[in-house]
Order: structure tokens, then C-alpha cells, then sequence
């Protein structure tokens, strides 16, 4: 085995320009995810129950195909969906978006589930309505409840953005790759590229632990 590293140095500047990129469609594609999945979530506590089945229906297909699938399907077939090519950029945040939101709706309609139900009871009893009740009584107490699920939702989100390299979107993988072909020495600027990942994720692990530490201490 021969590594030389020094051949791929100068190329390193090239590569960290991916991490915005990055990191760009993990928080946009977090954001939709987010705030979709807490109407799903809401759909699927919901008395209305064809609420309940159109949201279980879209958590079955998104948690049930592979995202890779789901990228191809959003980036390659808009032309015949919309009449018009997707941008690569767009289309990764749709994508990711749109798959995050299935697992972020289970894991948001879990927290509601696990408030206590005496404040709903006590909040009915003041007469408080249902819409106020939620984003400020009940929603407010699950997101402290599953804040360590959804930093690794976000995690996992930012390790399974590489496939957006599959659609030409310039992001870390695609500019090691790039680097690889250039050099004609591919291992050396993938071991960086995994490098990068690795800081990513444990620099998001500590940040989340210092949220929880934090909210805890609001408790």
C-alpha cells in the first residue's frame, strides 16, 4: 500500500469548499423535514383519521424505499413530472427533506404521546383551544423529550448527504472524487473526504449535548 497525501495537499482548499455546500442542504433539507414532520405528526394523532392514513401512507413509502431511489426519482424525472429539469441543488433538499420528515413525524408523534395526558386535560379545562394548546403546551415539552433523537436524525441526514454526488451536486464526495480522478489516486482524497465527515458528526454530537445539558438546566 502507498499513500502520499503530499500529492493531494494542494487540492485540500477545493475540497472544504464542499462543506458548505453540505452543510447547506442538510440545514434547508432539516428545516423542510422538520416542520413537515410535525404536521404529519399531527395528522396522525388526529381524530380526522383519513388525516391519520395519508400520513402513515407517505411515512410507509418514504421510510419503506431507499432515499437513493427517491433522489433519482425527484432529480431524473422531474422532466416528465414538471415539464422542466430540477435543479441538482433543489432536488437534494426535496429529497432529504422529504424523507427526513417521515422519521421526524414518528419521532415527534412519540414525544406528544409520552405528555403526560393531565396537560391536555388541565389545558381543555382552562378552556385553552387545541391549536394553542399544542404549539405551546405540548409541543414545547415533546421537543425536550426528543431532542436527542432529532440531533441524530440531523446526523445521520448529514452522513447520508454523500449520495447527493450521485446527481452532480458539488459537495464534499463529489470534489474528493473529483481530486481522485484529477490525481489519478483515489484513496487518499476519500480518506479526507471521511476526515471532514467524521469532524462533522462529532462537532453536531457536542453541540447537542450541550443543548440538552442546557435545556435540562432550564428544567
Amino acid at each position: 500500500m502507498n499513500f502520499d497525501f503530499t500529492a493531494i495537499l494542494p487540492s485540500l482548499p477545493y475540497i472544504l469548499r464542499g462543506i458548505g455546500v453540505t452543510l447547506q442542504i442538510v440545514a434547508l433539507a432539516g428545516l423542510l423535514g422538520f416542520l413537515l414532520g410535525i404536521i404529519l405528526s399531527l395528522f396522525k394523532i388526529s381524530s380526522i383519521k383519513a388525516l391519520g392514513w395519508i400520513a402513515d401512507i407517505y411515512t410507509s413509502i418514504f421510510r419503506g424505499t431507499p432515499l437513493v431511489l427517491q433522489l433519482m426519482i425527484i432529480y431524473f424525472g422531474s422532466p416528465q413530472i414538471f415539464g422542466y429539469q430540477i435543479e441538482p441543488y433543489i432536488a437534494a433538499v426535496l429529497a432529504f427533506g422529504f424523507n427526513s420528515a417521515a422519521y421526524i413525524s414518528e419521532i415527534i408523534r412519540a414525544g406528544i404521546l409520552a405528555v403526560d395526558k393531565g396537560q391536555s386535560e388541565a389545558a381543555m379545562a382552562l378552556g385553552v383551544p387545541y391549536r394553542p394548546m399544542m404549539l405551546n403546551i405540548i409541543l414545547p415539552q415533546a421537543l425536550k423529550n426528543i431532542l436527542p433523537a432529532l440531533m441524530n436524525e440531523f446526523i445521520t441526514l448529514t452522513k447520508e448527504s454523500a449520495i447527493v454526488t450521485t446527481i452532480g451536486v458539488m459537495d464534499i464526495m463529489r470534489r474528493a472524487y473529483q481530486v481522485g480522478a484529477d490525481k489519478f489516486r483515489f484513496i487518499e482524497p476519500l480518506l479526507l473526504a471521511g476526515l471532514i465527515y467524521y469532524i462533522m458528526v462529532i462537532t453536531l454530537t457536542i453541540l447537542g449535548k450541550v443543548v440538552e445539558r442546557r435545556m435540562r438546566r432550564g428544567d
